[in-house]
């Protein structure tokens, strides 16, 4: 223990908080790494055809992973730096196919095999998405809200097949996975039927979850807006909330998917009296939903405050979701990952009394918090879980080895 932290733990004491108990449990809690970091959401898909409707990441900075074997080995190296528990988040689009065309539709378990070997070795669960963008029946912006009947059952079709890609995930590994349906389907400007398309979503997403598949736990999350569907989502937090508690699946919240000026702390409380379970996607908007990297900022330390002060660790799973281009990818997994699990500690140090104080007593008590002596707790964490404080060289280290001679 260093004289840092041990002059910590006394000032933590004082207020009732029991330092090496939040360590503890900080430690427990699984932040689930996204795998569209490490290679801008390009995908290991052998191509056929023009794409359509997909996803930007902005920038072009040298070392991006061009096949899973390299994006593995970033995401190794990344999890090397890391404190604590994690998970990997696949994407339909990372499937491994021996250079083969196969359709999203006809996508098996046999073709994430390696990540799923590589997690089993590693001793990590994986969650998993299907990919309902940056494909030619995605162009027009519309997936399972589709009005052509051939095209929304294709993207039943992928959906299933996800799931049950899923369901062996969970059972390959021993735990169960986090699966995420997130359609991009809306209007650009002035729709004129906003309730067809919602009538065919609902249709179509009770078709794709009627299969049960133990180990498999659904999500929907929903959008405000997106580019190209600034007007109307089909499938706004509205739906799905509702869609969710009707039909026994988990609300997704994306940090980054309401208004530039609205925060997802205060809905937290709102949707746990009524859902079981919330999956959260940590992102940080700029503007819009532009998924910048996550930082420790006052965002961030609010969605994890209300979890923790709600006692709700159990009924939330939490997921990165960002991609930014234009810094080094490894270091943009360290800093997010990082900045999740700061804010999941700095919560946990909270005094169980902060609750029951009003007034001035409340004020005077959360600025005090704010120059408490949190650094050298964290730095503890990372060393009791040998993660390194300092790891930047690292990353440098990996940039001139590794990621300098891709091409």
């Amino acid at each position: 223990m260093t004289t840092l932290y041990h002059e910590a733990k006394r000032a933590y004491a004082r207020l009732g908080v029991d330092t090496d108990k939040a360590i503890r449990a900080a430690l427990k809690v699984p932040v689930s790494l996204h795998c569209w970091q490490g290679d801008d959401v390009a995908g290991f898909e052998v191509k056929k055809g023009p794409l359509g409707g997909g996803i930007m990441a902005t920038g072009n900075y040298p070392g991006r992973a061009r096949n899973g074997d390299e994006l593995r080995a970033d995401l190794a190296t990344a999890m090397s730096l890391l404190p604590g528990k994690h998970r990997v988040n696949l994407h339909a689009i990372y499937a491994e196919t021996n250079g083969k065309f196969v359709e999203r539709d006809q996508l098996k378990p046999e073709h994430f095999s390696k990540w799923i070997a590589w997690a089993k070795r590693r001793r990590i669960g994986l969650d998993f998405n299907p990919t309902f963008f940056a494909h030619p029946k995605a162009s027009d912006g519309f997936t399972l809200s589709h009005v052509d009947d051939a095209t929304r059952t294709f993207w039943i079709r992928h959906g299933q097949a996800c799931r049950r890609i899923a369901a062996v995930m969970a059972k390959e590994l021993g735990s169960p996975c986090v699966i995420n349906h997130w359609i991009p389907d809306g209007a650009k400007d002035l729709p004129t039927d906003r309730w067809s398309p919602r009538v065919r979503l609902t249709g179509a997403l009770d078709r794709l979850l009627k299969e049960k598949l133990p180990g498999v736990v659904d999500c929907v999350e929903g959008k405000l807006f997106g580019l190209g569907s600034e007007d109307y989502v089909v499938g706004s937090t509205e739906f799905y909330s509702h869609y969710a508690l009707t039909r026994g699946v988990v609300l997704c919240l994306d940090m980054g998917h309401f208004h530039p000026t609205e925060t997802i702390h205060d809905k937290i409380s709102a949707f746990l009296q009524f859902h079981k379970k919330l999956l959260l996607h940590v992102s940080r908007p700029i503007r819009w939903d532009s998924d910048h990297i996550v930082i420790f900022n006052d965002d961030l330390r609010a969605v994890f405050q209300e979890i923790v002060r709600g006692n709700a660790l159990d009924r939330a799973f939490f997921a990165l979701d960002y991609f930014d281009a234009s810094i080094n990818r490894i270091a943009a997994y360290v800093i997010g990952a990082r900045a999740a699990r700061k804010a999941l500690l700095a919560a946990l140090l909270e005094p169980a009394s902060l609750p029951q104080l009003e007034g001035a007593q409340k004020l005077a008590a959360l600025e005090d918090l704010k120059t408490m002596p949190f650094g050298a707790v964290w730095e503890q964490l990372c060393e009791s879980n040998g993660a390194p404080v300092d790891w930047f060289g690292t990353v440098q280290r990996y940039e001139k080895e590794v990621l300098a001679k891709r091409k």
